[in-house]
């Protein structure tokens, strides 16, 4: 057991007997605020960009949303008492939200190979859009399954997560539709 589980802060899934502890929470969230941004950044930027720019431009946004959260979350949860956070402190708290920025791999990976098959930059965004909303999909799912959600309340965070994407693909087309 885990020093959070016997803290009483972890969290069983009674379908597989695994515990979830804050730390495994923390990396779970990182990793679907991290895909939501990497849609929206396709999003926004899908219809302007070729393809390298746009890839690199989401990891780079992810890199800079990952530190900017790490550093109000440091500064304000952790610093107090003329103290800084140790930097044992620092470095879990940066490793914990890491996801944060791997979510945005796989999608980038997707405009890569829609790119070698001969899709446009525009397509190729929407295919990583596509791949985005698969993973939120995935992710609503497992964060439920996790949490011992079972029936309608499991389907219902699935559907969030899945609408979320939805709606970054609907932004990308209204965005196409008035780029003059």
């Amino acid at each position: 057991m885990t020093d959070a589980t016997e803290a009483g802060s972890g969290s069983s899934d009674p379908s597989n007997g695994s515990v979830s502890t804050s730390r495994d929470r923390r990396r779970r969230a990182a990793g679907i605020y991290g895909t939501i941004v990497t849609a929206a950044v396709i999003a926004a930027g899908g219809n302007q960009l070729n393809s390298a720019q746009l890839a690199v431009t989401v990891v780079v946004t992810l890199i800079v949303y990952w530190l900017a959260e790490q550093y109000a979350e440091l500064l304000g949860a952790h610093t107090h008492d003329g103290r800084l956070p140790s930097l044992r402190l620092v470095r879990s708290s940066l490793a914990e939200a890491w996801p944060m920025v791997t979510a945005s791999f796989v999608p980038v990976a997707s405009i890569g190979v829609a790119v070698l098959i001969g899709l446009s930059p525009s397509d190729a965004a929407q295919a990583a859009l596509i791949v985005t909303v698969v993973l939120l999909i995935m992710h609503g799912y497992n964060a439920g399954r996790v949490a011992g959600l079972r029936g309608r309340q499991r389907v219902f965070v699935t559907v969030i997560a899945g609408l979320l994407g939805v709606a970054m693909v609907i932004l990308k087309s209204v965005l196409q539709h008035h780029h003059y």
